[in-house]
């Protein structure tokens, strides 16, 4: 899991990178930013999904309200950036996207020392 944890959390602050470089020229967000949310996504219910095997097996060390609450609290961002990249085709959109994909960084690595990985 925590190799999930940390590719989650690098392939969001490329995103981001990606995104402010977009941003930067002045460019909307494109579909191949929405695809590359998606398997930010993906890589974090990978690590929801494992979470859930490890909480049961008492593997998951720390507070897991905590690292819960981080979890389900990122697996909801990426999708409301997506929407609103969706809704507003303008460089605001890339900012959010590049705010949505900083954020995601730091959540997983918050979620990975709360977790103890």
């Amino acid at each position: 899991m925590p190799l999930l944890v940390i590719l989650s959390g690098a392939l969001a602050a490329a995103l981001a990178v990606w995104a402010v470089v977009r941003l930067l020229r002045g460019e909307p967000a494109i579909f191949r930013q929405v695809i590359a949310a998606g398997v930010v996504e993906a890589g974090m219910l990978l690590v929801a999904i494992a979470a859930i095997f490890q909480q049961a097996r008492g593997m998951l060390q720390g507070d897991p309200f905590v690292f819960w609450g981080y979890l389900i609290t990122a697996l909801f961002v990426l999708p409301i950036c997506v929407a609103w990249a969706f809704a507003d085709r303008s460089k605001v959109s890339s900012a959010v996207m590049a705010v949505g994909g900083i954020t995601i960084a730091v959540m997983m690595w918050r979620a990975w020392q709360v977790a103890g990985l």
